[in-house]
């Protein structure tokens, strides 16, 4: 297969890369962010871990400020911004959560702030986007959407956070793995719901930093494997062709940061059917009553498949990473 270069390239070696995110910066992080963001709860879950053979409790990141987990990583990003970035205003490319997570930064922040996203985004995460009060600017899809937001942001001057590989959002994105390992010091697998590695990569470094025997499984949607084609290129590559209910996952292409970390730090990144995914949102919401949009039921998907790896009776956690989901869409998809 023939691959092609992400936009994201970068002469530094793996090292290099992998330096700029350790367990000091998702600690400082985790103090910078917490007067913004929810500790989030551990949910156990009865049903689930006997039809996963675990011992199963899901990180409920649907219950977090914006909806996902987006939020943390924008936040230690926008608080880290100098006053002349803050000045030109951010901007940055989304299916909707990091765009929704950014604009809730730039708003505590009091900066401008674009969003792009692709036409076919969920509605409800445009209008949150917007009630947040950033712009939002629109193309045709999420293959096209990097495209329309850098030329957008060399008109205006903005400043560019990357949605998945930027050391400050991911740093905060790794917060998630330290609250993990307070509530389930036990634990021995945590499965973590993949679009361009921000949330994995994070939660890698804090987790193997800290208990480096935990076993760390990214789960992709068969329809948008950017990290899974990055990985078999050896560099971040684009994606061809989205195709994937999990909107929240459909990273157009990979990042060098966030790919360097994941390398060095994941254990395993399995890909899922839609089919699957969906079966994960209907067992978690008819059983646990935790309502995820279907990208946040990836992590749940990968357990009841059998794809994770796991040891019958394991200690197992799996990220719920969102929760943004419009009601007719749900519908529709129950």
């Amino acid at each position: 297969m023939t691959y092609r270069p992400a936009p994201d390239t970068t002469t530094l070696s793996g090292d290099e890369l992998a330096s700029q995110v350790t367990i000091e910066h998702i600690r400082e992080a985790a103090e910078r962010i917490r007067p913004y963001v929810h500790r989030t709860p551990l949910a156990s879950t009865h049903t689930l871990s006997r039809m996963t053979n675990t011992r199963l409790s899901l990180k409920a990141e649907n219950l977090q400020r914006t909806g996902s987990f987006k939020a943390r990583g924008a936040l230690n990003a926008v608080l880290n911004l100098t006053p002349e970035q803050r000045e030109r205003g951010v901007i940055t490319l989304s299916a909707g959560n990091h765009g929704q997570g950014l604009a809730y930064a730039a708003q505590i922040a009091g900066i401008p702030c674009v969003v792009a996203i692709p036409e076919n985004a969920v509605p409800a995460k445009i209008a949150a986007i917007r009630g947040y009060g950033a712009e939002t600017i629109f193309a045709s899809s999420m293959e096209t959407v990097f495209a329309a937001m850098e030329e957008y942001r060399k008109e205006r001057s903005m400043h560019y956070v990357h949605p998945f590989s930027d050391a400050d959002v991911i740093a905060g994105q790794g917060t998630v793995g330290l609250e993990i390992l307070e509530d389930a010091p036990d634990v021995d697998v945590i499965t973590i719901c993949t679009g361009g590695g921000g949330l994995l990569a994070g939660i890698a470094v804090a987790v193997k930093a800290l208990q480096p025997t935990v076993r760390i499984v990214g789960v992709e949607p068969e329809g948008a494997p950017a990290v899974t084609q990055s990985l078999a290129a050896g560099f971040p590559v684009i994606v061809d062709k989205i195709t994937t209910i999990a909107d929240g996952l459909s990273a157009p292409f990979g990042g060098a940061l966030s790919q360097a970390l994941i390398e060095r730090n994941v254990d395993d990144v399995v890909l899922v059917s839609d089919e699957e995914i969906m079966t994960a949102l209907r067992l978690m919401l008819e059983r646990t009553k935790l309502l995820s949009e279907p990208a946040g039921a990836a992590g749940v998907a990968a357990l009841l498949a059998g794809k994770a790896g796991v040891d019958p009776g394991a200690r197992a956690v799996a990220t719920l990473s969102g929760g943004n989901i419009d009601l007719l869409r749900l519908k529709n998809l129950l």
